[in-house]
């Protein structure tokens, strides 16, 4: 029973702590690319991209924790 218990806090310590970094990133890139277009409306379709690809760069790394976590055992 102890062990069960140690297993799912390391798993849940796993997914939590590598989901924190991703998550204030993809704020981030959000938040300067809405800067970007409130100054500069006409570059929207410029940053749009960069924005989604950074973006999904960035929950690539959660994904990763989410993959530690269930490789715990």
């Amino acid at each position: 029973m102890e062990g069960l218990d140690l297993t799912m806090i390391a798993k849940a310590l796993a997914i939590g702590i590598g989901s924190i970094a991703p998550a204030l990133a993809i704020g981030k890139i959000g938040a300067k690319a809405m800067e970007s277009i409130g100054r500069n409306p006409e570059a929207a379709g410029k940053i749009l991209v960069p924005m989604l690809l950074a973006s999904a760069f960035a929950e690539a790394i959660a994904i990763y924790a989410l993959v530690i976590a269930f490789g715990i055992k």
